[in-house]
């Protein structure tokens, strides 16, 4: 990558966070209905990862999607659009939250149903092989989904069917409000695919770098036709589930040592150090990323809601 791609990679990432922030901030006054997930303190995860797709390969997840959303180069304004239910939002309105999607940017969701998505992924990926696109279709879900029958369902085909997905768990170590080792028999998530006979590997989601290169060297192997691969992701989120949760499964001293580790400042010093860019130069893409939420929130709340008559649009059946 050029200068340019690293520091356009710290820009999504505080753009991200700025995004969430606001969010929480329009949820608290009323102005976003529904259910609401927070990547704050993901950024990495979704940043590094996509940033080593081609425009051929898919990418679907769960319903924590605003960072994906912004990493599949959906502009923070359609993105802020949607949260608010306006029909200039990159779903017209309908999806919300937790279902973000454009398909011509191969970005498939945004799903709500937990693990719901991944026998989708599976579906995706049958579309390229029987197609020859040489694309891979990147699948995220969370260490809960891991719990599911769709889960085992989708990832035991894949490897009958030597599909080319890239699982991708991020094991942020809660479901919901309960411990990962506490609902799972395996806390290692990524050994869950041993069962299944596909590769697998861990990496450390706080840091954009050993993302971006463990997704890389997994997306080759996928890519090279040798099947699916499995990657855990260990990260953390730094607000509740949703903004509905009173978090009393989790002392505030696990989160604040978890904040110390903040994804954006541990990028922000590599490029530091480095010499990829200047405290200054970060400082003005910072500046740049709040005026982009700010221009965002404007356009979101001067934007129509959706017509009535366009109520039955986009169904298979009226």
């Amino acid at each position: 990558m050029e200068k340019q791609d690293y520091l356009e990679l710290y820009r999504q990432m505080v753009v991200i966070r700025r995004l969430e922030e606001k969010s929480a901030e329009l949820y608290q006054q009323g102005k976003i209905g529904g259910f609401l997930h927070l990547y704050i303190g993901q950024e990495a995860v979704s940043t590094g990862l996509i940033s080593t797709r081609r425009p051929e390969d898919r990418v679907i997840t769960a319903y924590r999607d605003h960072g994906v959303a912004i990493n599949c180069g959906i502009p923070a304004r359609e993105v802020m659009a949607e949260l608010l239910g306006k029909a200039t939002g990159v779903a017209g309105g309908r999806g919300g939250s937790m279902h973000m999607a454009d398909v011509n940017r191969n970005f498939w969701g945004g799903h709500a149903i937990v693990g719901a998505h991944l026998p989708i992924a599976a579906g995706l990926a049958i579309g390229d092989q029987y197609q020859e696109t040489g694309g891979v279709t990147i699948c995220m879900f969370g260490d809960g989904a891991t719990n599911i029958g769709y889960f085992h369902e989708a990832i035991n085909l894949s490897k009958v069917w030597h599909l080319p997905v890239l699982w991708v768990c991020e094991n942020n170590l809660y479901g919901m409000g309960t411990a990962v080792n506490r609902a799972s028999a395996v806390s290692s998530i990524q050994q869950k695919a041993r069962g299944f006979g596909i590769p697998h590997s861990k990496v450390d989601g706080m840091d954009l770098i050993k993302v971006r290169e463990a997704a890389q060297n997994a997306i080759d192997l996928v890519r090279g036709g040798n099947g699916p691969y499995f990657l855990e992701i260990s990260t953390y989120r730094f607000r509740g589930h949703s903004m509905g949760d009173p978090e009393r499964y989790r002392k505030p001293d696990e989160v604040q040592k978890w904040q110390e580790n903040d994804p954006i400042c541990i990028y922000g010093e590599y490029l530091v150090n480095t010499s990829m860019a200047s405290r200054d130069e970060l400082n003005e893409i910072e500046t740049q990323a709040e005026e982009e939420i700010k221009e965002a929130v404007e356009f979101a709340e001067q934007s129509p809601e959706p017509a009535p008559d366009s109520l039955f649009d986009h169904i298979y059946v009226e």
